[in-house]
């Protein structure tokens, strides 16, 4: 009884954390769909120029909310891929508060956070840069539409219901998840997650990577702990935070369309990590 509790009450926390980015990021789109004109749309083309920038400087803020948010503009095609993986990559998730909970050195927190806003706005240039070489990208648009018909939600009664309407339904996606996560990891236990992050290097980078997928702070909670005992490299916990984005997974899946298109930007988001664990790795770099 005490786990089922533990778990339900961890998984509400979790989710009810997330709410109000769903809220006002569903509310943003609703309105700009319901009132803009030409002339928003444009200004939203212009401002995904810099959006890599601008979202990996949000992600770093200790809040999963803001990846929950981006997975749910980007399901809009509000903003761009590139800074969809920007706020993944970025986000610190529950690191920040661990650190300053176990009286890390203000350098150390430092050195993560700019490792991670770097790495996060370098890929998202890249690939917004890349996509648009290769002309795998049409501009920006509104596809709030498109998911109410797929909700069979009725937006035509105004922004705030439709709003409410598509925050609920992710709402409770996510913390049905959380629950089954929670009881996961709860029912494996940490110690078991631990020895399995413990091998050797590059297995480790890899373990660390495929352990931060999880979309849960546990998983940047067990990597940063991990980290100051000692137990993980610079490479493999950069690896793992890297690739820990906390429940903005979850939003994309659940928001996204196809889902095939999402599993493959979670892909992306765990290659990408291994790669820049390796590099840390090979680099001889140390935190």
């Amino acid at each position: 009884m005490d786990f089922f509790v533990d778990i339900t009450v961890d998984a509400f926390w979790d989710t009810l954390r997330i709410v109000p980015f769903l809220f006002l990021c569903y509310w943003a789109m609703e309105a700009i769909e319901h009132a803009a004109g030409k002339k928003t749309e444009e200004w939203v083309q212009k401002a995904g120029a810099f959006g890599p920038l601008i979202g990996a400087l949000l992600g770093s803020f200790p809040q999963c909310g803001f990846s929950a948010g981006a997975a749910t503009l980007y399901s809009g095609r509000v903003i761009t891929l590139g800074t969809l993986f920007a706020v993944f990559l970025a986000t610190s998730d529950e690191m920040l508060p661990i650190l300053i909970a176990e009286q890390a050195s203000p350098v150390l927190m430092a050195q993560i956070l700019v490792s991670k806003v770097i790495i996060g706005m370098v890929m998202g240039f890249a690939i917004d840069l890349f996509l648009r070489l290769t002309h795998r990208v049409g501009k920006l648009h509104m596809h709030i539409h498109e998911m109410c018909e797929d909700n069979n939600c009725d937006c035509e009664r105004g922004v705030l219901k439709s709003a409410l309407y598509h925050t609920v339904q992710v709402t409770l996606f996510v913390f049905l998840f959380s629950l089954v996560i929670n009881g996961i990891v709860e029912g494996v236990g940490e110690d078991v997650l631990a020895s399995f992050l413990a091998t050797n290097s590059l297995l480790s980078i890899i373990a660390s990577a495929t352990v931060g997928l999880i979309p849960n702070c546990a998983a940047s909670i067990l990597i940063t702990e991990l980290y100051l005992d000692g137990a993980l490299s610079t490479g493999a916990m950069m690896a793992g935070l890297l690739s820990a984005a906390g429940v903005g997974l979850l939003v994309l899946f659940r928001a996204n369309k196809p889902i095939s298109r999402s599993l493959l930007i979670m892909l992306g988001l765990w290659l990408i990590a291994i790669f820049w664990g390796i590099i840390f790795q090979i680099a001889g770099i140390v935190f």
